[in-house]
């Protein structure tokens, strides 16, 4: 069974930090490139940042976080985390974990994150 467990978010002041993370199960983890989605009500969902599969030498950021956010996977824990500096109430959302590669996509049920003084 598939499982991607998204954990780590909670409420945090404007300059804060929170480490997220995506436990993964049922699947060949390291084959998978893994990004962070987040989400707000009535919005799309952004690509916050993704890494590649095996090594994750390669990783991508968006415009919004890049500086800020540090993406990064360990193979040996099935385990992708999102670090997170410098929060602003802009970042704001529900955070999603997602597995991805040509034999399918798996997404995990979310975190909340709350960036208010």
């Amino acid at each position: 069974q598939v499982q991607l467990v998204e954990s780590g978010g909670g409420k945090v002041q404007p300059g804060g930090s929170l480490r997220l993370s995506c436990a993964a199960s049922g699947f060949a983890f390291s084959t998978y490139a893994m990004s962070w989605h987040r989400q707000i009500p009535g919005k799309e969902r952004e690509l916050v940042a993704s890494i590649s599969s095996r090594s994750g030498t390669s990783t991508t950021y968006a415009d919004s976080v890049r500086g800020r956010f540090t993406i990064s996977r360990d193979n040996a824990r099935n385990m992708v985390y999102l670090q997170m500096n410098s929060l602003k109430p802009e970042d704001t959302a529900e955070y999603y974990c997602k597995a991805i590669r040509d034999t399918g996509v798996y997404w995990g049920q979310g975190t909340q994150v709350f960036v208010s003084s």
